[in-house]
């Protein structure tokens, strides 16, 4: 059984960063062969990662949906070979992105197909990190399910905390089977003042800790760099490792 964990929060949080800081962290512990999921529309983890990505999931789905399946080969097969060329391999760790599906209309049928083989292929993984859509439509489209860390990231703006209160809300309300959720909250400059505390104690969420703003990273970040090769005695990254190795088994 995989062990899954999913990252969501507000845009500009710092979302992507921080599940390229612990799919390195995993990687280090020795947790692999790690199956990370861009399942952002938007997706830019292979940038953090330092990977090139040439092909999608959205990409197969379009294809099958436009007849693109060569004669005498099923859709099953189709979205099966697809999906294998669209895994990008790295030491330790392998990256699949969803991608972006073009157009209108419904896409049930392809979607179906696409999430019987990823969960075959998620089975080879012991860890999975699911890096979502910024905001709470991948919860309420209930695309993260059954995931046993909900990571919820949230910078240090009164937005940011109510969007983060409001997806871990969300999650309880669904009940989409999240074993358990926590709040990082990311560019810190001070501690978290008591009104901040308030809020999430209010609503039950677990503070699993909180990651400085860092120079480091902002110029890793502006300069297009991966930023899992950023020093691994970066304080940024040391304050990252240590809530993952509290909150990960």
């Amino acid at each position: 059984m995989s062990y899954s964990i999913a990252l969501a929060g507000k845009g500009g949080t710092g979302k992507t960063t921080i599940a390229g800081m612990l799919i390195k962290f995993l990687e280090m512990k020795g947790k692999g062969p790690i199956l990370a999921v861009d399942a952002d529309s938007n997706a830019n983890l292979n940038e953090v990662l330092g990977l090139k990505v040439s092909d999608t999931l959205g990409g197969a789905r379009e294809d099958m949906k436009k007849g693109k399946v060569p004669d005498g080969m099923t859709k099953d097969i189709f979205i099966s070979m697809r999906m294998e060329e669209a895994v990008v391999e790295a030491d330790g760790y392998d990256l699949i992105v969803m991608g972006q599906p073009e157009g209108a209309g419904c896409y049930c049928a392809a979607n179906s197909l696409l999430t019987r083989f990823l969960e075959q292929l998620t089975g080879n993984y012991p860890y999975i990190v699911i890096d979502n859509e910024a905001g709470m439509e991948h919860v309420s489209r209930l695309t993260t399910n059954n995931v046993d860390v909900l990571l919820i990231v949230s910078d240090t703006s009164r937005r940011g905390l109510q969007a983060a209160i409001r997806i871990n809300d969300l999650a309880n309300g669904l009940n989409i089977g999240v074993s358990k959720s926590y709040l990082v909250i990311n560019k810190v400059k001070n501690s978290p003042s008591d009104s901040v505390l308030g809020m999430i104690k209010k609503d039950g969420l677990e503070l699993a800790g909180t990651i400085p703003e860092n120079d480091t990273l902002y110029e890793y970040d502006l300069n297009g760099q991966p930023t899992v090769e950023m020093p691994e005695d970066n304080e940024a990254i040391q304050a990252a490792y240590q809530i993952f190795d509290k909150i990960i088994v």
